[in-house]
């Protein structure tokens, strides 16, 4: 059996290093698995085209959304999330399912983060909604979202709205008016959020999506004053263990395997070049 990672750029993609490790694990040496570049125009004609040796896809930026209207069957989550980051080929069909909500409230249990009160989050993007759909399932049933232009945020608004979360928006010059929080989520891209340490660095609880390189500024400055800081790594190990699952129908997936192989991987890129 087949199965892959599509997005665009993923030459970086950890998700090959995670997956053989499972299936390396389970015993399943005639799986394999894949990274193939992959845009949002090219993606119906690169679905269409896969078999029945196929078990399933795991999605990236930019296709969480792109996929909706290709699949024949959509989890409720996925649904409410407004995105799918993976598909299961199953009898001729394609049914769409979102993990990543799975692997942050994975990643927040690993790291002994209680339930929040009140939370934040940071940017507005299809893993913000995944955020969101977490903290609900994690009972919280309002949630402030931090953007630089609220006019672009009505996705994820939508999102909170179909998941029954009362949203207040945010921007990012009234940050210091919202941190007054449990925990605090950062859906921003390495780098991005360099500049908001000084202010989140008191926050009890971050939760950064950023894995490489870690730590970030923002966490740094959240560990230095004595706040439990999360990685983006244990959602991305979660979330697979969830994909190979789906993929496998195995329950008994390698979890410490994958952990293993993925940080590993991390190091390996991290390593300076000789």
């Amino acid at each position: 059996m087949r199965a892959a990672v599509l997005g665009s750029p993923i030459v970086h993609s950890l998700s090959p290093h995670l997956h053989r490790a499972a299936y390396e694990g389970l015993g399943l040496y005639g799986w394999r698995y894949e990274a193939i570049e992959c845009d949002e125009a090219g993606l119906p004609g690169l679905i269409g085209r896969l078999g029945s040796g196929w078990a399933g896809l795991s999605l990236t930026m930019p296709l969480k959304r792109a996929v909706l209207p290709l699949l024949d069957t959509v989890s409720d989550l996925a649904v409410a999330v407004g995105g799918a980051n993976t598909v299961i080929f199953s009898d001729g069909a394609r049914h769409g399912e979102n993990t990543d909500v799975h692997g942050i409230v994975q990643a927040l249990a690993e790291a002994g983060v209680a339930p929040p009160r009140a939370a934040t989050v940071l940017g507005g993007g299809a893993t913000a909604a995944s955020a969101l759909a977490a903290l609900r399932e994690l009972g919280l049933r309002e949630a402030t979202l931090v953007v630089r232009d609220p006019d672009r945020a009505g996705e994820t608004a939508a999102v909170a709205e179909r998941l029954g979360t009362a949203l207040t928006v945010q921007t990012f010059d009234k940050l210091d008016t919202v941190l007054d929080v449990d925990l605090v989520v950062s859906t921003l891209p390495a780098g991005a959020a360099d500049g908001l340490a000084g202010l989140v660095a008191g926050v009890p609880a971050l939760f950064d999506v950023v894995y490489a390189p870690w730590p970030t500024r923002l966490a740094a400055a959240v560990a230095e004053r004595g706040g439990t800081v999360i990685g983006g790594f244990p959602m991305l190990l979660h979330q697979a263990v969830r994909q190979v699952e789906l993929m496998t129908g195995r329950t008994d997936v390698p979890v410490e395997a994958m952990r293993a192989a993925g940080k590993a991987e991390i190091v390996r890129r991290s390593a300076p070049e000789s």
